[in-house]
């Protein structure tokens, strides 16, 4: 298998005279696989995985067979060899691997719960979304505790900047449970700040007015669901896309609920739409805190009231996300953490 040029040159590195003056210093590892037929897609074309683990980690890894081998300082070995083994682990589970995943578990590898997260701990079933279209892991330790909070509590707030899975891993653990019958309706609302919630002035009927605003709702269904099976659930009230102002005077039972931007509603509009809940249903609510858009700028967030009144309430689970786990472009959570910097 060919091998690109940086990784030759990482290999000659470790008999220049300083490495073998450290060589004492220098740990190896090796790794045998033995489910071979996921290891064209492991390694990754022209060994594109390995060359990124390697530049990240300073590390050296050879590959013969079904066999790997590790070498470099130890604490990026361990690294190393527990980021290889969860990507295995992933793609003998049907998850796909790509350059932000091997980004996302070398972010973890120091977490004490990376082996649990792809793997299981104490025989207990990994942290997953099964969907139709994909099976969804954590990439984040917080993603893997907000995961769990989604499997079991009532009411979750999800809290950070975008790019951080709130609402897509939401709308997936949504899409499950509707999947399995667990509940019988998803329904998925946000306040339509930008046009104050006054909808009258834009052109079309009711549906076209407000579906520009939810579009990173319906983006999030049709990744995790097939095209024909989201429109059929749509068009059977299974699926309801709506503004935060229709669910006034309703009780959602038996419904996954989601409010997306929550942090542009006001504490009337919060308390409204919580008071909302029914019997055998969950229901997340996701923003940012920074990036409240409320006309006026003199109204106070509905999100941030919500949390400060109801952390520690029993069913119900705060999340709170960084920079650290924003899981787009890692240009993203610089961005991010350039502009908490600033306003800090």
């Amino acid at each position: 298998m060919a091998r690109k040029p940086d990784r030759a040159d990482n290999q000659a590195a470790l008999s220049h005279p300083e490495d073998r003056r450290d060589a004492a210093r220098r740990a190896r590892a090796e790794i045998a696989f033995n489910e071979q037929g996921v290891l064209g897609t492991l390694f990754g074309e022209f060994d594109a995985n390995l060359v990124q683990i390697e530049n990240r980690l300073g590390v050296y890894i050879g590959a013969r067979g079904n066999k790997i081998v590790i070498e470099g300082a130890p604490g990026d070995v361990n690294c190393a060899r527990e980021v290889l083994k969860a990507m295995h682990e992933r793609l003998l589970t049907g998850q796909d691997i790509d350059s932000g995943a091997i980004e996302a578990l070398i972010a973890m590898c120091g977490e004490p719960t990376l082996e649990g997260i792809v793997t299981g701990e104490a025989k207990q079933p990994p942290i997953m979304i099964r969907t139709r279209r994909k099976t969804i892991a954590p990439r984040t330790a917080m993603q893997a505790e907000y995961m769990r909070h989604l499997a079991g509590k009532d009411i979750i707030f999800a809290l950070g900047p975008a790019g951080t899975g709130k609402t897509y891993l939401a709308v997936a653990q949504a899409v499950s449970q509707l999947i399995t019958g667990s509940v019988q309706r998803l329904i998925l609302s946000r306040p339509a700040v930008e046009a104050g919630e006054r909808l009258g002035f834009l052109p079309g009927d009711m549906k076209e007015k407000v579906d520009p605003y939810l579009r990173p709702l319906y983006d999030a269904l049709y990744d995790c669901m097939p095209p024909e099976q989201v429109d059929r659930r749509l068009a059977s009230g299974e699926i309801e896309i709506a503004p935060i102002a229709f669910m006034r005077g309703r009780t959602l039972s038996d419904a996954f609920v989601i409010l997306d931007e929550a942090q542009n509603t006001t504490p009337e509009q919060m308390k409204m739409f919580l008071t909302r809940f029914g019997q055998g249903s969950r229901m997340v609510v996701c923003g940012d805190p920074k990036q409240v858009d409320i006309p006026g700028g003199h109204e106070r967030s509905g999100l941030a009231d919500a949390v400060g009144r109801l952390s520690g309430i029993d069913g119900m689970a705060v999340v709170r996300f960084s920079a650290a786990d924003v899981v787009r472009h890692p240009i993203v959570g610089r961005i991010v953490e350039a502009y908490e910097g600033k306003d800090a």
